[in-house]
């Protein structure tokens, strides 16, 4: 099949969207279809260092994000109507649509073409949490349903997320959740040599990876930093970036990382915590878990479906400091209960690669493609 990908989101940015959408177009291609992905331009001084892929690409106008210069949003554009044509699609594939999604969306449906939206980014809690208005959530959800109910299905990647989008009205809805590349991380890549520069005095590390900004919640990490024998390891950027350093003044900020280097940091940590109460999935906790580190995370969203509490991490009420406090106290004080949950995590993931999930999407693509029920999977019920 020829499928174009309409995506809000793709290298150089470094967060979920992207990287799945990545990880999408390639099993596509190993799998010997056609795969074109249409995103917004980069700015001017990154787009040296979107890298090469195996497949076209077509990118389209964008203004920068207000408050978020790093991430740029899709504009309109009559070069998506081109590029579908001359890429001769079958099918479209919205990934987390929005804004160039919508106009991607609106496109399809007057070229008669069949549409796949996948939800992965929870605008409506951004929205509430930026505008501190319910206002600003309810227009979000209108938006949302306008564009997923226009859809032929809808994939979200949790049971939280799919029970969100059945709550506001959003129409059939499937689960779809997300791989992870268990070559890359794997707690073989663990490093002493990284363990002793990042912690010298050998203090038990925790770590947190992604981006840096207000909705993510990092700042919860402040206390943990106090944490006798606790070294915090940052890993990512953002807005936030320059507040969180001045709040954890020892704590380790690495900035971005990616590849092998990535990989290592995960191996070489002792327990990894997230803190945003808003993910639908929770890539990072999926490689923290793949690279035998135990999970400190909100028991909310995604995280839910990806930490089993008590056996590969401690799942705690969202926003809460001093539970986030206390659970990652347990764990430092209880070297053999963190092992053994490292041991545990690794094994509850090793399955999901991206070639399995990338192969249950081609079947949601072969059944809308094909105006058929599916024969694998059923909507997620109310």
């Amino acid at each position: 099949m020829r499928i174009a990908i309409v995506t809000e989101s793709f290298p150089p940015d470094v967060n979920g969207v992207a990287h799945s959408v990545v990880r999408v177009a390639e099993h596509l291609v190993a799998r010997g279809h056609e795969p074109l992905v249409i995103a917004p331009q980069p700015s001017s001084g990154a787009r040296s260092v979107t890298g090469v892929f195996s497949y076209p690409i077509i990118r389209v106008p964008s203004v920068a994000t207000p408050g978020y210069g790093s991430f740029r949003l899709g504009l309109p554009s009559r070069r998506l109507a081109a590029a579908l044509r001359s890429h001769r699609t079958d099918l479209v594939h919205l990934a987390s649509p929005f804004v160039l999604g919508a106009r991607g969306m609106t496109v399809a449906a007057s070229l008669g073409l069949p549409t796949v939206a996948v939800y992965q980014t929870d605008v409506p809690a951004y929205a509430r949490l930026y505008y501190r208005s319910n206002l600003g959530e309810q227009a979000a959800w209108r938006w949302l349903r306008h564009i997923h109910n226009a859809a032929d299905r809808t994939l979200a990647p949790s049971t939280a997320a799919a029970t969100a989008l059945h709550r506001n009205g959003i129409e059939r809805v499937w689960l779809w959740r997300r791989g992870v590349d268990a070559a890359r991380f794997d707690p073989g890549h663990r490093s002493p040599a990284l363990r002793r520069a990042l912690a010298a005095e050998g203090q038990v590390i925790v770590g947190y990876v992604g981006r840096l900004a207000v909705e993510k919640r990092v700042d919860l990490l402040a206390p943990v930093s106090r944490i006798p024998g606790v070294r915090v390891v940052v890993v990512g950027d953002g807005p936030a970036r320059a507040g969180l350093e001045r709040a954890m003044p020892d704590a380790v900020f690495l900035g971005e990382r990616r590849g092998a280097q990535l990989a290592r940091i995960f191996a070489s940590l002792d327990l990894f915590v997230h803190t945003g109460p808003f993910e639908t999935f929770g890539q990072t906790v999926q490689e923290a878990l793949a690279s035998g580190v135990p999970v400190v995370a909100p028991a909310q969203g995604g995280p839910l479906d990806l930490v089993d509490d008590g056996r590969t991490g401690l799942l705690i009420p969202p926003c809460d400091a001093d539970a986030l406090v206390e659970a990652v106290t347990s764990l430092v004080r209880d070297d053999e209960r963190r092992l053994a949950m490292g041991v545990a995590a690794r094994v509850a993931v090793a399955s999901r690669t991206w070639s399995a999930v990338g192969d249950e999407l081609i079947r949601h693509y072969a059944e809308v493609h094909s105006g058929g029920l599916p024969a694998r999977s059923l909507p997620v019920p109310a």
